[in-house]
C-alpha cells in the first residue's frame, strides 16, 4: 500500500517509515524541507513539500503525526498558538488532499491514523483512565481536542478515522529518555515533585506496531490510548530507570523549582493520568514491551 505520513522525519515517524518499507509498502512523506530531512529517512521514501504534491500517486493510508514539540519552549500565548496551528495545519493538508481527490473522482484513502496525546485527559490524579474518561479542561486537553476535531471531517468522506492518544515514547536516541538519561547516568536523577503523578509510556516499537495494527484492522475506528498496559508513577519510573543504570536516584526536583523554571508547562512533569490501552487490548493488540522493566532493559 501507499502510506502518506506527516511527521515522518520525527522520532516516531522515522521508525514507522523503516517498518513500512520492510513490509513492502510504499512510503510517502510530507515535509516543509525535503532536502533537510532526506538524510534522516530511508532512500526509498518519496519526500515532497505538501500533501497535495501526491495527487499524481494518491495514498491509500494516511498517518498524521506532525506537530511542534509540546516541550520545545515555555507556553507563552504565542507558543500555545504555534502548538495548535502546527497540528491543525498538517491535519488540514490531509483533509484538503482528500477533498481534491474526491472532486477529481480519484480513489480516497481507506483510513487515517491521526495522532493525539495523553494530554487529552488532563490531570486525572490516580484515577484509572480509559478512552471513555471525561477530560479535565486545561491547555493540554484543549490542544489535543482541537487536533482531534481537525481530523473529524475526513469521516464524512467515508474515510475510516482512528485517533491515537499517545503516551511518553521510549527508545534510545530521542523522546523522553534522551532528556532524562544524562543526569541519571551521573547519579543526579530523582523524582519530580511528589512523584505520585502517573506517567503513561510506550516503547517506540510498540507504538509503531499499534499504528500498523490500526492501519490493517478495517473495523477499528475512534479514539485509542497509545500507551503500555502497565503505567507507572513518576517515582516508580525514576526508581526503575536508576536501577537499570545501576545509579542512585536521590535528588528529587521540588515542584516549586519546576514551576519557576517552566511556568504552566510544568504541568507536563507534575501531573498525569493512569491511562490504560483498553480499546487496543480489547481489539487483540499484543504489546512486545508491556512493562517498564522489560522496555528499559531492551533500550539500555
Amino acid at each position: 500500500m501507499r502510506v502518506l505520513i506527516t511527521g515522518g522525519s520525527g522520532f516516531v515517524g522515522q521508525r514507522l517509515c523503516q517498518q513500512l518499507l520492510t513490509q513492502g509498502h510504499d512510503v510517502q512523506v510530507v515535509s516543509r524541507a525535503p532536502y533537510q530531512v532526506r538524510g534522516r529517512l530511508p532512500k526509498a521514501c518519496d519526500i515532497r513539500d505538501s500533501a497535495q504534491a501526491f495527487m499524481d500517486t494518491p495514498p491509500e493510508v494516511l498517518v498524521n503525526l506532525a506537530g511542534e514539540s509540546i516541550a520545545a519552549k515555555r507556553w507563552s500565548n504565542s507558543q500555545k498558538e504555534t502548538l495548535i496551528r502546527s497540528r491543525i495545519d498538517s491535519t488540514q493538508q490531509l483533509i484538503t488532499l482528500c477533498e481534491q481527490l474526491e472532486a477529481n473522482g480519484q480513489a480516497l484513502p481507506s483510513v487515517m491514523i491521526s495522532g493525539s496525546a495523553m494530554g487529552y485527559y488532563g490531570d486525572q490524579g490516580d484515577k484509572v483512565v480509559d478512552e471513555t474518561t471525561p477530560p479535565n479542561d486545561e491547555f493540554a486537553h484543549q490542544l489535543c481536542a482541537q487536533w482531534e476535531a481537525a481530523a473529524k471531517p475526513i469521516e464524512a468522506m467515508g474515510v475510516r478515522l482512528a485517533i491515537l492518544r499517545i503516551g511518553l515514547v521510549l527508545e534510545a536516541g530521542g523522546g523522553t529518555l534522551q532528556k532524562m538519561l544524562p543526569p541519571f547516568k551521573l547519579g543526579l536523577g530523582g523524582r519530580f515533585g511528589s512523584g505520585a503523578q502517573f506517567m503513561p509510556w510506550i516503547h517506540r516499537d510498540d507504538l509503531v506496531a499499534a499504528i500498523m495494527f490500526l492501519m490493517n484492522e478495517s473495523t477499528l475506528s475512534g479514539a485509542f490510548n497509545g500507551s503500555a498496559p502497565h503505567p507507572v508513577t513518576n517515582a516508580e519510573f525514576t526508581k526503575t530507570l536508576a536501577k537499570q543504570l545501576h545509579r542512585p536516584a536521590i535528588f528529587p526536583v521540588p515542584a516549586f523549582v519546576l514551576k519557576a523554571g517552566f511556568g504552566e508547562m510544568s504541568q507536563l512533569l507534575l501531573t498525569g493520568a493512569d491511562m490504560r490501552p483498553a480499546r487496543l487490548t480489547e481489539a487483540g493488540f499484543t504489546f512486545q514491551y508491556p512493562t517498564l522493566d522489560k522496555a528499559l532493559e531492551a533500550i539500555l
